[in-house]
Order: C-alpha cells, then sequence, then structure tokens
C-alpha cells in the first residue's frame, strides 16, 4: 500500500523485554487520528529488564515483527522510532543561560539551541551519554512561562529542560541490534514518555499526572505538570517478576505459573478466612490452591512495586500536585484490582490507560500493552524524517558546538 503524497506514514517500533511491536499508521490532514495500518508482533526472550542480552535472538524478534506488520500494510519498512528501557535510564532537570547573540536582541533559532547546549552541560560519568533534553519552558528578563521565544526581543534567554541520560554501552547494543534488523533508527523515546504520548489528554497534562507503565521486567514512570514533563524514571521491576514469584512460592514451571496469574490472579490483598480452592487442572495442573496463597504471593510483589512507585514520586516532588492522580498502563497493569490496589497503596486517585487517537485496526492496538508502540508511531508521524526530534536535538546543538570551536582552531 502507497501513501499518497498527502499522507504521513510512521513507524513505532517497541523493543521490550517479553516482545516486539512495530505498528505501521498513516495520518491525513484532515485528520485528528492516526489509522493503524500494519501491526508486527513476536515473543522475545534477548532482552532483560528492557537492555539487549542477546543481540541474535533480539534482531531475529525483530525481523518478524517487521515483516508481519510489512505483510499486513505493504509499506516497506526502512526506518522507525524506538523505545529505550531498562533502569540504566536517569533524568534530571537542567537550566540554560546565555546573552541573546543578535545586535537587535530578537531570539534567534541559533539562540535556543545555544540555550539548550548550556542546559545539556552536565556533568556525566563517563560510560553515559545525553538521549535527549526536552525544552519545557523559556525565561526571558525574567518573564516565565514562554513556550517559544523565537522572534521575541530580550537580552537574556533562560530554558528550563528536562535531560535524559542513558547508558552507552545499553544503547550502542540496542542500535547495533536494529541496524543488523535493516532498519535505520528515526529516533529514540524513552518508554514511559512514548506511553504518555499515547495514554494521556492535554488537560490531563496541564492538571497535573503521572503515567505509570507496568511492564514485563520495568516500570516507567512519567510526571507532567503545566503541560510539561517534570519527571521521569524507569524502575527494575514489572509483572513478570509476580509469575517468578508464584514458581519460587509454590513450586510450580514458569508456564504453570504465568496460567495461575493470568486465570486466578488478582490485585487483592489476601484474606485470612478466605476458603475458596482453585482447580488447577483447569491450567493443565494438577491438585488445588487456596487463592488466598497466591493472594498473598501477588500481594507482597505489589506492596513492593507501590513503595517503590510512592518513592520515585516523592523524589520528583511533585505528588501533591496531582491533580488528575496516576493513570496506569501497560501490559502489567491488566491484572484485575491494579488501578485499586496502587491508588490503596500509594493514597493517590488512580485509572487505567490506554491509547488514544486511533483508528484503523484498533481491536488489538487498542490495549494496555500497545501503549508504548502507539506513542512511538504518534512520535514518528511529527518527527521530521531525518532522525530529529527533541530527544535527539542535543546530538545537532553538540555538532554545531564542535564545529564552531574547530572554526576557531583553524582560524588561530
Amino acid at each position: 500500500m502507497a501513501a499518497n503524497k498527502h499522507e504521513t506514514t510512521g513507524i513505532g517500533l517497541d523493543i521490550s523485554t517479553s516482545k516486539v511491536v512495530c505498528l505501521i499508521g498513516v495520518a491525513q490532514p484532515d485528520s485528528p487520528n492516526v489509522s493503524i495500518v500494519g501491526i508486527g508482533v513476536s515473543q522475545s526472550s534477548g532482552l532483560r529488564r528492557g537492555v539487549v542480552v542477546d543481540i541474535e535472538e533480539t534482531v531475529t524478534a525483530i525481523t518478524a515483527a517487521l515483516e508481519e506488520a510489512e505483510r499486513m500494510s505493504g509499506v516497506v519498512i526502512e526506518r522507525a522510532t524506538v523505545s529505550v528501557d531498562g533502569s540504566h535510564l536517569q533524568s534530571l532537570n537542567s537550566r540554560g543561560v546565555i546573552a541573546v547573540s543578535r545586535a537587535d536582541k530578537q531570539i534567534s533559532r541559533e539562540d535556543m539551541a545555544r540555550a539548550e547546549e548550556a542546559a545539556a552541560a552536565v556533568s556525566l560519568e563517563t560510560n553515559r551519554e545525553i538521549l535527549g533534553v526536552i525544552p519545557r519552558t523559556y525565561i526571558v528578563d525574567g518573564q516565565s512561562n514562554i513556550q517559544d521565544p523565537f522572534g521575541m526581543n530580550g537580552v537574556r534567554l533562560e530554558i528550563d529542560t528536562h535531560v535524559l541520560t542513558a547508558s552507552i554501552p545499553a544503547m550502542k547494543n540496542l542500535d547495533d541490534t536494529i541496524h543488523r534488523a535493516g532498519i535505520t533508527v528515526n529516533g529514540h523515546v524513552i518508554a514511559p514518555l512514548a506511553s504518555a504520548r499515547a495514554c494521556l489528554t492535554k488537560r490531563q497534562k496541564e492538571l497535573g499526572v503521572a503515567l505509570i507503565d507496568i511492564g514485563s521486567e520495568t516500570t516507567g514512570i512519567a510526571v507532567y505538570e503545566e503541560g510539561r514533563i517534570s519527571f521521569s524514571a524507569v524502575l527494575p521491576i514489572g509483572s513478570n517478576h509476580i509469575t517468578k514469584d508464584i514458581v519460587y512460592g509454590l513450586r510450580t514451571t514458569i508456564d504453570i505459573a504465568e496460567k495461575m496469574k493470568l486465570t486466578f490472579g488478582a490485585a487483592r490483598q489476601p484474606r485470612s478466612k478466605d476458603v475458596v480452592k482453585l482447580d488447577l487442572t483447569k491450567i493443565g495442573a494438577k491438585g488445588t490452591l487456596l487463592q488466598r496463597e497466591l493472594d498473598m504471593i501477588i500481594s507482597s510483589r505489589l506492596e513492593e512495586l507501590s513503595a517503590m512507585i510512592q518513592t520515585e514520586l516523592k523524589r520528583s516532588g511533585k505528588e501533591r500536585v496531582l491533580a488528575n492522580g496516576l493513570v496506569l498502563t501497560g501490559g502489567g497493569s491488566k491484572l484485575p484490582g491494579m488501578s485499586q490496589f496502587i491508588e490503596a497503596q500509594v493514597g493517590i486517585p488512580t485509572s487505567d490507560g490506554v491509547p488514544l487517537g486511533i483508528t484503523g485496526i484498533t481491536d488489538r492496538v487498542k490495549d494496555p500493552s500497545f501503549s508504548t508502540a502507539v506513542g512511538l508511531l504518534l512520535d514518528d508521524i511529527d518527527r521530521p524524517q531525518t532522525g530529529t526530534s527533541v530527544n535527539d536535538r542535543i546530538s545537532q546543538v553538540f555538532t554545531r558546538a564542535q564545529d564552531i570551536i574547530r572554526g576557531i582552531f583553524n582560524r588561530s
């Protein structure tokens, strides 16, 4: 299927611990929604906690997802916007300050880029790199809350940014894996920000909200205030940890434990007087099990997850200004009763989130487990087809700075 000249085609590639999802979507200039035209899903075992540990296995999974999406859509995939996950991701808010360079004191794009460069001048460990610099707000001569200062007049330009950093080895392995699968990285977006793009409304972001993306081995957090990202983090815990707890607690196999979780599991506190017995023959096992025994295993791990979420929200300093509370998404959020359990533990109103703003083949995609992939697709449609966006702009900033420095030395 070839897109006409008025359509914009986007590709999102979510490489997670449990699966690889490729989505192809088409945006029409007269429609606010993106139409999903291709879906590819393949199981993956080449990652641990969001980080590539087996390149060959991951290449195979990516290739399978790409081929399925291509067959469904008729679109040949050459590039994609890709998810980045894992607890190696870190973030901080940083401010940059510069003097406006033009004689007429009109702020140019170059001034804005220099302000970003100044904000990115943060101290990093030797094995870390800046993944992206996201502008939050600008300040011109003390006037704050400016979204785009281009063309304004002023002497002093300041910028508040959200800086994302990542492990250099983890990023190199990810990019090498994608290139070996035969496609180009059009951009990187960390998983919780992609999920937030898919699930949160503008109003939610304006009033204050925290997106909690519960995956298989990681949980991403993205906090928004006044429409802007103010905090992000990735925790090394997810729904697979519940499955492993069942394996060890009940001395069963990983397959039976997963079936127990999906068939009988729920997010709730165990009740001591509960004598309900589960018939394990329904899932291919033997014997019976008290419901409260399974509830105890699941609730113990969810209490730990809730405590970690609460700690991160306190660290963000925004836990008291989240008027729209928490929004849960990701495959791990589908456990029955999850939002009620998290709300009781964290003490903040909690609701469920699913991808918004999509049409077409949505019977599978309007599901929390596809939130990251949908967000990547939406980002890919918006970004130029050159690999440049808010998450990649910092590399251009550094390149410009290097060119300037080389020019100075060449002239001297």
